[in-house]
């Protein structure tokens, strides 16, 4: 999953400036007599807007049982969970539907939800036997059992949404063995099935409003069995109701209302200026630098954690310039990430030294130097081994996506850095293209050096390895013809890799399985068809008054643990 783009440091003041009247302006357009008094509190908002905020709520929201706000600039292209694989859309399913297996608050330890304990499953690990709650309705009102857990897994297979591989790439069939207990079996043994069966998609939905068929998708509603039920679905505004109905525990609150704002400069003036209780995916590193200093001085809260996002280069291998292992082991040698991390984020990431992030204990920073960080003497030695020189220096385009705001100062840091280590070995032209252009383009070979980001999907290191380094189809001498990195515009082959994801998907013995992730690590900053760059962290800002503001390990935030204070 890719995540959508954020506002730059050098243009959010103007844009801060520009757009805020506007956003007031939309917010606030009543007519007839009510038109002066709205002119009226859009002079005071501006007004207030460029001050600090007190830290107490206002009258009119005191109080433990009102609704509260979230702001974001995350876009909502579909709540359909068979077709949404988007970060925020999959942030809003985790919090109005249920599915077998959830994590523990605060842990990243799997626990029954819609199950009623984990998985049986066969010794030769192809069959999950999953025994099921009794007491669940989804928000029509129909009662849940296995039949409609089996209706919402096919579905998500056979209607053929862009998450539907997750499933439809391991699982042979989804059945009902009787009221309370289902069956799945697999294609072949998965050790990650359990946490893909977390996956914010797999949740339950009714029977009754959806339907099994190709494209059959409703991205406007959502009928589930989770603590919210959809009141309300806008372009730019969605409101949850709380699910009186619900199983488990009741939210604190009686429902959230989501804006999306058009900009990082909109959002931070709504939360600064009090029109929303919460800001939340995504804020830009000035933004968020002022925001959290602010956060020290008491006007509200900052709530920060490991993200599940990383940024990292595909190296084409199909580039004649970049077929040579030395070059490609040259230039991720050569990359200063720690200088990334300061110059361009204000710390507000972390250095990533492989494609596995270090919120996984397997992550083996393979790409890190004995030096800590780049080693420019070494990526001479080999650059001169491949045969370039200062009469004959490498030369290579660098692409990075122009809608992306992070992504032009990252590229031109790292291109004077490559050029100012290098010297006259090698120069690099960047080039930018927007980014829905260049996703269709990818597995076209278009792109010699790209920049991208990457989401798992479920918390499991495989996430991070099969979707980028699995071949299906290939040799070594043509690369790459059909697989994952196809897609990911790299082309990459390697039969030895092949085995080595296979051996993992398989292996049950978590120790066992630790080895083998090494083993793929090590062979990655051989191979190199990709560079790892950075690691976001997540950031949430608050209120003073608003309480139980969490970011899960598994990089949710749980809305019904939000309450207001009421003193």
């Amino acid at each position: 999953m890719r995540e959508k783009p954020l506002l730059t440091p050098s243009n959010f003041l103007t844009h801060l400036v520009l757009a805020s009247p506007n956003y007031l302006v939309q917010r606030w357009r009543w007519r007839g007599a009510r038109f002066y008094l709205s002119l009226f509190c859009c002079c005071l908002l501006l007004i207030a807007g460029c001050q600090p905020r007190t830290s107490g709520p206002s009258p009119s929201t005191t109080g433990a049982d009102t609704r509260l706000a979230i702001g974001t600039t995350g876009k909502v292209r579909t709540l359909d969970p068979a077709d949404a694989l988007e970060l925020f859309s999959g942030n809003l399913l985790y919090n109005m539907g249920d599915r077998l297996y959830a994590y523990q608050s605060g842990s990243t330890e799997l626990a029954p939800q819609l199950a009623t304990e984990l998985p049986k499953i066969s010794d030769d690990g192809l069959i999950y036997t999953i025994p099921l709650r009794t007491d669940v309705v989804f928000h029509d009102g129909t009662a849940f059992d296995a039949e409609a857990m089996a209706f919402s897994l096919n579905r998500f297979i056979q209607n053929g949404g862009q998450p539907a591989f997750l499933l439809s790439d391991v699982v042979e069939s989804v059945a009902a063995k009787s009221a309370t207990e289902l069956e799945i079996k697999l294609k072949k043994p998965f050790a990650a099935f359990t946490d893909l069966l977390a996956f914010s998609g797999l949740v339950a939905v009714s029977p009754k409003a959806y339907e099994i068929g190709p494209g059959k998708f409703k991205p406007s509603e959502f009928v589930g069995t989770g603590p919210y039920k959809l009141a309300n679905y806008g372009s730019d505004s969605i409101r949850l109701d709380r699910f009186d109905e619900y199983w488990g525990d009741k939210p604190a609150n009686p429902g959230i209302d989501i804006q999306s704002f058009t900009s990082s400069a909109n959002l931070f003036n709504a939360f600064r200026t009090g029109s929303v209780d919460i800001a939340y995916q995504s804020l830009n590193p000035e933004q968020i630098d002022l925001l959290a200093k602010a956060a020290d001085q008491g006007d509200w809260q900052a709530i920060t954690g490991p993200g599940s996002n990383i940024t990292y280069v595909s190296l084409n291998l199909r580039d004649e310039t970049l077929q040579k292992p030395e070059v490609r082991q040259a230039l991720a040698m050569t990359i200063d990430r720690r200088l990334i991390q300061e110059r361009v984020f204000n710390g507000q990431v972390d250095p990533l030294y492989s494609l596995v992030p270090n919120i996984f204990d397997v992550s083996k920073p393979v790409f890190q130097s004995a030096s800590g960080n780049s080693d420019t003497a070494k990526a001479k030695e080999l650059l001169k081994k491949a045969g370039y020189t200062g009469d004959k220096p490498l030369e290579v385009e660098f692409w990075y996506r122009s809608n992306v705001p992070s992504d032009g100062p990252a590229a031109t840091t790292i291109k004077a850095f490559i050029e100012q280590e290098l010297g006259d070995l090698a120069k690099v032209e960047l080039k930018s293209i927007e980014s829905a252009t260049a996703y269709n383009n990818l597995d076209k070979g278009t792109y010699p050096m790209f920049m991208l980001d990457w989401s798992g999907d479920y918390y499991d290191p495989d996430t991070y390895i099969h979707p980028f380094l699995d071949c299906s189809e290939g040799s070594v001498e043509e690369g790459c013809k059909e697989g994952a990195t196809v897609g990911q515009g790299s082309f990459y082959f390697s039969e030895k890799m092949n085995q080595l994801i296979d051996q993992q998907r398989q292996e049950q013995d978590s120790s066992k399985r630790q080895k083998i992730f090494e083993e793929i690590q090590d062979l990655l900053v051989q191979d190199v068809p990709f560079i790892p760059l950075w690691q976001r962290k997540e950031y949430a800002f608050a209120r003073p008054d608003i309480e139980g503001v969490r970011l899960e390990p598994t990089q949710a935030m749980p809305f019904a643990s939000l309450s207001r204070s009421a003193t």
